[in-house]
Parts: structure tokens; sequence; C-alpha cells
């Protein structure tokens, strides 16, 4: 080991370099060498010459504190109004789902219709931050400080970040969504009353086969590239920022310390907190919510399983004490042995479909459909002047409202595994790698889809969305194989999802404590399954992309917020190297 490794102070406060497993693990569960004092929060020192923020707060002050058999740990205001709200929303849920359902399926679309421009605009202002940081000075300020060592090797930090961001949503859209785009362009644009009722993106590609795919896998990546990521950088940036940089907790609060000073630990601090909760749970209970509903129906497709409200409600109570087991047991043999199995599953499938999909076109298909994402993706981003109101509003408003909704979960991932990094670095990474796998994702799955479709196969356009998976694996070798293990990929998907994001929800209910009883993740890791099951019974996926909508509409207003908190930090810390 190189002397360069070791700090002026010796080897007392050494901390190890990327390739140790300790500082990789202590880094996963917020510890460092030395340990911080009791109750305090485990984020490490900046190192070298950052803009320290004073502040008098004490993680925890405002926390209600219990005694065994009956401990807990919680943020006053945030963890009471939180905790209350979801707890009454799904009690009436679950008590009155028929008289419920058009009111989530009126609110959805209300909401789409009136509100895509603002979703939109907003992802975009996401994606032009994020490229104009990485090519200014500012992309050179590193997260922890100047002196700041990575926490985790190149590699292990990808595989994290792809595996933070996307999960089910790959298996539940990997070939349904491309299929749909496909068919939706090649039958091209029909008028009533003088209003467009065909969901084709843009203006469609009548009768033209390749255009249409092309379109369709454009559409698709839209969706799935720059602008998801976007989303999440602009979380996890600030996050690891004013953490690891200013001293100040790891949580959504700490971002606009620039805009309300000393005021985030009061009540302008609690709203944000609170929304986070909110946005983060009802994102959550959307993606679980989906799970079951493949889940199911590959269930019913391999084994005969009925495929009905009774079925999908007790899968998701057995995946919910699963998730629960795997929150008793830590993130060390529990969320990162889930996570380790997940990526070595999904890889053997992807490998797969390549390998005995239609190969070459797959390989070729991908720098294909990156060159013509590429062309699509300034008319595909424009919210004004279209006549594709199906596609803009039923797909890519509620995406942008998806996305936001999970960014607190995953940008706070994200800014946990990635100290060390230069913002350059961190853009770059969060940006391109993880669209990359995405795009190759979407055109081994989707792009096989649609090969089978041309080649006179009907089973997967005719398929239901949860089933079109299945059908595309059951048109391929070792059909009952691949299909089991597509199962296998959802439920894991659903574990991890439901654990990782139990664990962010405790931490800011807690107060930005990460050693909260573990009792507290138990909590929320239940109500986020009884939150699926009251919305599925409620309504369905209707009710699921309502409600995912309505809470990322008030946290997309903070995250625009956030970026100018963002900018604000970044020269705060130039002017402190200067």
């Amino acid at each position: 080991m190189s002397n360069d490794r070791i700090p002026k102070d010796g080897r007392k406060n050494y901390k190890g370099h990327p390739e140790d497993e300790k500082r990789q693990r202590d880094a996963l569960s917020g510890r460092f060498e030395p340990q911080p004092d009791a109750g305090g929060e485990a984020i490490p020192l900046p190192e070298g010459p950052t803009e320290i923020i004073e502040t008098d707060y004490q993680i925890g002050q405002h926390n209600i504190e219990g005694v065994k058999p009956f401990a807990f740990d919680v943020h006053n205001p945030v963890f009471m109004i939180s905790a209350l709200a979801v707890a009454l929303f799904t009690i009436v849920t679950l008590l009155f789902p028929t008289q419920l359902e058009p009111v989530f399926t009126g609110l959805r679309a209300s909401l789409t219709s009136n509100l895509d421009w603002f979703f939109m605009l907003a992802g975009n202002v996401f994606v032009l931050l994020c490229l104009g940081l990485v090519l200014s000075p500012l992309g050179k300020i590193r997260l922890g400080g100047p002196e700041a060592t990575p926490d985790f090797t190149l590699t292990g930090w990808f595989a994290m970040l792809f595996a933070a961001g996307m999960g089910i949503g790959l298996m539940f859209y990997g070939v349904s969504e491309p299929i749909s785009h496909f068919q939706t362009s090649l039958a091209g644009t029909t008028v009533e009353n003088g209003i467009r009722t065909d969901w084709a993106p843009l203006n469609g590609a009548a009768g033209d086969e390749l255009a249409a795919r092309h379109l369709g896998m454009a559409a698709t990546i839209f969706h799935w590239g720059l602008h998801p990521w976007a989303i999440y950088a602009v979380v996890a940036l600030p996050l690891a920022l004013f953490a690891y940089n200013k001293g100040l907790p790891l949580t959504m609060r700490s971002i606009f310390y620039p805009i309300f000073g000393d005021r985030i630990w009061g009540w302008p601090g609690h709203v944000i907190d609170i929304l986070s909760v909110f946005a983060t749970i009802f994102g959550l209970a959307t993606s679980l919510g989906l799970g079951a509903e493949q889940a199911t129906a590959g269930l019913n497709y391999l084994f005969g399983i009925a495929n009905n409200s009774t079925t999908k409600v007790v899968l998701i109570l057995m995946i919910t004490g699963i998730a629960t087991t795997s929150v008793v047991l830590g993130v060390e043999k529990g969320v990162k042995r889930l996570s380790e199995i997940n990526m070595v599953l999904a890889l053997v499938l992807l490998l797969f479909v390549i390998l005995m999909g239609p190969t070459m076109e797959i390989i070729s298909g991908f720098f294909g459909n990156l060159g013509t994402y590429a062309r699509d993706l300034v008319p595909l981003s424009n919210p004004f002047g279209r006549t594709d109101d199906n596609f803009r509003q039923g797909w890519t408003a509620f995406y942008w409202a998806w996305w936001i909704s999970w960014s607190p979960f995953v940008g706070m991932f994200i800014a946990r595994v990635s100290r060390g990094r230069t913002v350059r670095q961190f853009l770059i990474a969060v940006l391109i790698v993880p669209s990359l796998i995405s795009v190759l994702w979407m055109t081994a799955l989707g792009g096989t889809a649609i090969s089978m479709t041309l080649a006179g196969f009907e089973g997967v356009a005719d398929a239901a969305l949860e089933l079109k998976l299945f059908s595309m694996l059951g048109n391929l070798p070792l059909t009952a194989i691949t299909s089991f293990i597509g199962i296998v990929l959802v439920i894991v998907f659903f574990v991890t999802s439901s654990d990782s994001g139990s664990l962010v929800i405790d931490t800011i209910a807690a107060g930005g404590k990460v050693d909260a009883p573990v009792a507290q993740r138990i909590f929320w890791c239940s109500f986020e399954g009884l939150l699926a099951i009251a919305l599925l019974l409620g309504g369905g996926l209707g009710a699921l992309q309502a409600m995912a909508v309505s809470t990322g509409l008030p946290f997309t207003i903070v995250l625009l917020g956030g970026c100018w908190a963002l900018v604000k930090g970044l020269m705060g810390e130039r002017r402190e190297l200067a």
C-alpha cells in the first residue's frame, strides 16, 4: 500500500482504500472510523478545505425516544404526521375501494392532462443543469473534500448506481413499452372531433415498419434514459454535497440550507421531509403494485394460479414478510445479498435473450437506437405545440412524476455510495452508465419482441401489459426456466425496493439518524405493503399511478428549489478552494 494513501495525521484516521471490504461495508452502513459520538450522524468529516456550515443543531434533538420493550427514536413532527397520514389513507382506501376507484382515475387524468407541461419542463431543467455542471468549472469539486478518496471501486460503484434506480420497472416495461409504442406508431394517428385519440408518440409512423420501430424504441429510451437519471442526480448530488462537504445531516432538508438557513430545523424543513416521506412511500407502493401485477400474471401463465385480487394480496403479504426479514437481518446479510442475487439473475436473463434472440439485430439495434434517441430527444422533450396528448400525458407525465417520487429514496442511496467522486465524475456516471444499460435492456427485450411481431408472431402484441414479458420468453427456448427467472427477478426487486426504501424513509422520519431501532424500519416496510394492497384494491394500476403523480407534483417544486440551492452550494465550495 503506497504512502500517498495514508493521511498526514498517520494511521489513526485512515479509512482504507476502495478495495478494502471493511471500508465499503462502513460506507454502506454510514459508519467510518473513528466512530462518531453516540447518537450522532455517522458521516465522515470533510477531507481538505470545504465550506463547512456552522449550526447549533444536533441530530435527533427534536426526537422522541422510547424504552424497551417499546424502543423507538422518531422525529416528532415528521414521523407523527407522515405515519398518521399514510395510515389514515390506507384505512380509508381499504374500507371504500369501490367508491374511490373513479376518484383515483379522475385524479391521475386531471393532473397529467393539466400539468404535463410542468413535469416535462422540470425534467428538462434537471437534464440541462446536470449537463451544464459537467461542462462548468464546478465539475472539479470533489464530494467529501479535495483530499477525499472514493469508498468503492469504479465497477462496484457503477453496479450500485444502476441497481438503485430501476428495478421492477425494467421487468414490467422492458417488453411492454417498446412493443406498445411500436404498435401505436405503426397504426398512425386518428382524429375525432378535431382531437387526436391515438397513443402514438409525436406524429407516429403510419404503415412504415422500420420508422415505427425506430420511433417506438426512441420513445421508450426517452423514458428510461437521461431524464430519469437527471432527476435522481439533482437529489443525490446536493445530498452528498451538503453532508460530506458542509457537515450537515444526510437528510432532504439539509439541501435547502442556502435558502432557509437555520429555519430548515423548523417547519420549512419538517414540510420538506414530510413531502419526501410521502413521495417515497407512494412511489414505492406504485412499484410494488406493478410487481404484484406482473408476478401474479407470471404465476398464472406458468402454473395456472388464479390471477385475481386475492392472489395479489397474498403475494404482497408474503413478499413484505420477506422484506421485513431482510430489514431485521440488516444491510450486509439482507439487502446486499439479495441485490447480488438480483444482479446475477438479471445478467443471466439479459445474456440469454441476446444469445437466443436475434443476436446481431440486438447488437446493431443498440447503436441504432442510441442514434434515434439522440435524433428525437428534443421533439420528445418539447412540452408545447404537440398533438400527441395521450402519449405525452399518459406515458411521459406519469413517468416523470414516478421518477420524482422515487428520487428521495434513490438519491439518498446514490449519495451514500458516491463520496470521493468529483461532481463531473458523479454526473457522467449517474447519467450515462445506467442510461446505456437501460438502452441495452430495452433493445434486447423490447427489440426481440418487435422482431417476433414483424416475423408474424402476434402473441406478444396481443398479450396483456403484465404478460408481454412472459409471452416473449415463451417464443424462445427454455421457456419454463426463463419465465421462472423472470418471476423471481420481479419478486426479489420487490423485496430489495421495499427493504431499501424502508431504510431511507426511516432515516428521514428519525431526523437523520441511521441507527434508529429496527422496529421502525419494520413499521415502514409493513406500511409499504399495506399501502400497495390498498391501492390495488382501490383502483388497481390506475390508483397506483394516480398516487405516484399526486405525490410527485409537490415534490417537483421541492426539487426545483433544490437545484438553485445546489448551484449556490457548489459556488461556495469553489470560493473556499480559490
